[in-house]
């Protein structure tokens, strides 16, 4: 497989990246050099280049070399365009014609063609439109960051018109791609919801992976700390350490604010702000030299001369060390950017043994929710960045718990991981292996504790259904889309043809080309009818034991709780008093999710039969809990998993289910064979 990477922005080469040199030379070339370097060591994978722009003066010579050799099947190659100097992300529109026609005469001249394009950033989306329409190379499509967030962030007022045209053109790349990228479940559920292209079925999370092991083993340096020191009167104070491009969507000036208005956390604490370097704030590129004089003005505001440190310089390899100066101190390492669309830094600073606190916009959410390794914390809330900043300080056990957290860092997101999965997708949407269209049967099951859970019953499950050509195979779950497509990939899973995610709220069904989904618009009409979810809202508010769940737990169709089986009837309750029709399911003893009246995994299921037009005895569905009881008391041939919890198996309305000897995807197993066994004989003795 030939991959072909094109990436416009910023200042790209194979090595030594100057990161911050420009405004728009940032996190997303660190991305596509340690994607590039997983791919490399995959033998599937036989050729990778990466294509940017050749341009001439500053910022220096490197960039206008046409070629660069990085590794054996590995290069890079720039292409001029219309205009010969740097151009910054908003100029780069101008850029796209002149260099889509370069890269279509840099295809004709190779030997082979790449197979499949990646496009980072939105003009780059529009240069791979081109190429796919003239030489019919499909493109696979990340973001990275995205015009629609940052128009939030800045409030309509101060839109320019040089980000409507990035919108425009990332609306444009969203409808095209064969699939999307993303990097979290908040970009993936929210930031892409508000563009008119979204289209959940054909975006899928996979996060980045990052070196850690280097984080981990990180020691400090005596240059390191004495470029620090010399800001401090008191260097032995735990340090709040942040390392980020001084642009204004970090939002650096939030956490020198929490800490100028926290005397309390001045008298515990030290500030460290690396961002970036400098020669000459002047010089700086975009917003920088802006950003930069709005923290002196902060620091000089707030007088913390003395408790700030923000040096000018830093190389890309003493990074680790700056890590360790804030570890040894018992520091602390605070992200406080208005939206991270996933926060390699959050990962690296974990690595290496230092408690997070972090913006509640974006990938933080997946990375503290994944490793349990840090605090939460709205950007815009100075006073809330301050408090988690000293519970962290205050509170040794639960520091301890997070550096804990944080070691689980280096197992979770890993590029050899990331890449087996990206390579998968790559491989699967040029086979393009169709679903199963007339199914003689349909097999529907839970995923956690389920399907999943237990590896080796699903190395068993992957080979059997395998085997099974005329059954179509489904999961119902309570997760998202997203959350579960996430779990089913990195546990291997067979890919489903249908998806019920959300408790049954909404219903995906496998495109043509074997990859990507479509959402059921009829089933979502059929939920709709009757569902009040703001009363519901309103009518539930301030009910004592319910708790919400997280942001991106709740649904259009689904609102998602905390509670007890007594609170479950306590909601029951009000939504009646209230005059208000849902469904409420609660399982594990502690999840609670209110639904449409029409919705669950149940009549989802009976949904999908019906669009295959299978009759009852042809359908299977396998659960473990409690929100899977409808599913379970709906069907004829209903199995129950060994490793079962909330007494499904005493349930009086189960009492017709196949309870298995065999736990989780073996269980599934013996279950369909079971009933299979049961059909068989009832026909033999029918015939006899």
């Amino acid at each position: 497989m030939f991959v072909l990477h094109v990436a416009l922005q910023g200042c790209l080469r194979g090595s030594d990246v100057v990161y911050g040199l420009t405004a728009d030379t940032g996190g997303h070339i660190r991305y596509l050099l340690d994607l590039v370097g997983a791919s490399a060591r995959d033998e599937a994978v036989t050729r990778i280049v990466m294509a940017t722009r050749l341009f001439h003066g500053a910022p220096g010579p490197d960039y206008a070399v046409p070629e660069e050799r990085i590794a054996d099947k590995v290069g890079l190659v720039r292409l001029a365009s219309a205009s010969p100097g740097y151009r910054s992300k908003e100029e780069m529109h101008g850029e796209v014609e002149s260099y889509a026609e370069n890269l279509v005469a840099w295809i004709g001249r190779q030997p082979h063609p790449p197979d499949i394009v990646h496009a980072h950033y939105a003009e780059a989306a529009a240069v791979a439109a081109i190429v796919e329409e003239r030489l019919g190379i499909p493109f696979v499509f990340t973001a990275h960051s995205l015009g629609r967030v940052k128009a939030a962030m800045l409030g309509e007022a101060a839109i320019r018109p040089e980000l409507t045209r990035r919108i425009a053109t990332e609306e444009a790349a969203l409808a095209r791609a064969s699939l999307v990228v993303a990097s979290s479940r908040d970009e993936a559920e929210v930031q892409y919801s508000s563009y008119a292209s979204y289209d959940p079925g054909r975006v899928r999370v996979l996060p980045p992976g990052s070196d850690l092991a280097r984080f981990a083993a990180s020691r400090p340096h005596p240059r390191v700390d004495a470029t620090i020191n010399r800001f401090l009167r008191e260097p032995d104070k735990p340090p709040l350490l942040a390392l980020a491009r001084p642009v204004a969507r970090k939002n650096l000036a939030a956490l020198v604010r929490a800490y100028g208005e926290s005397p309390e956390l001045q008298e515990q604490a030290n500030l460290v702000i690396v961002a970036g370097t400098r020669d000459d704030i002047d010089a700086l590129d975009g917003d920088m030299a802006a950003t930069l004089r709005d923290l002196l003005v902060l620091i000089d505001r707030y007088d913390l001369y003395g408790r700030v440190a923000y040096p000018k310089t830093h190389r890309p390899d003493d990074v680790p060390a700056i890590y360790a100066y804030a570890r040894e101190r018992g520091g602390l390492f605070v992200n406080p950017a208005l939206n991270e669309p996933f926060g390699l830094t959050l990962l690296e600073a974990s690595a290496a043994g230092l408690p997070l606190v972090a913006t509640d916009s974006g990938g933080p959410n997946d990375i503290v929710e994944t490793c349990g390794n840090g605090l939460l914390v709205d950007p815009r809330a100075p006073a809330s960045i301050a408090a988690a900043c000293l519970h962290i300080l205050t509170d040794d056990a639960f520091r301890a718990a997070c550096v804990v957290g944080g070691a689980r860092a280096a197992a979770a997101y890993d590029w050899d991981r990331h890449a087996t999965r990206y390579h998968a997708l790559l491989a699967a949407l040029l086979a393009r292996t169709p679903p199963l269209r007339s199914p003689r049967q349909l097999l529907i099951c839970d995923i956690d504790n389920t399907l999943v859970g237990c590896e080796s019953a699903l190395a068993t499950f992957r080979r059997w259904r395998s085997r099974q050509t005329g059954l179509a195979f489904g999961v119902a779950t309570g997760r998202s889309f997203h959350s579960a497509m996430a779990v089913l990939e990195q546990q291997e899973s067979p890919r489903p043809q249908v998806m019920i995610t959300s408790v049954g709220s909404e219903i995906y069904h496998l495109d043509a080309n074997g990859v990507t989904y479509t959402a059921d618009a009829a089933w979502r009409a059929a939920v709709s009818d009757g569902w009040d979810r703001e009363g519901i809202d309103t009518a539930l508010g301030r009910l004592d034991g319910l708790v919400p769940q997280g942001p991106l737990e709740q649904r259009g169709h689904k609102l998602s709780f905390f509670g007890d089986g007594e609170t479950a009837q306590r909601v029951r309750e009000r939504l009646s008093q209230a005059g208000l029709t849902a469904n409420v399911i609660h399982s594990h003893g502690r999840y609670l999710d209110v639904l449409p009246a029409t919705a669950s995994k149940g009549s989802a299921v009976d949904h999908v039969r019906g669009l295959y037009g299978l009759p009852e005895r042809a359908v299977f569905v396998a659960g473990d809990s409690g929100n899977d009881v409808e599913m379970l008391r709906d069907r004829a041939q209903a199995i129950i998993v060994a490793n079962y919890s909330d007494g499904l198996a005493s349930h009086a309305a189960l009492a017709h289910s196949y309870v298995a000897r065999a736990s989780h995807a073996r269980g599934i197993i013996e279950g369909v064979l079971h009933f299979r066994r049961a059909v068989a004989y009832a026909a033999s003795a029918t015939t006899a």
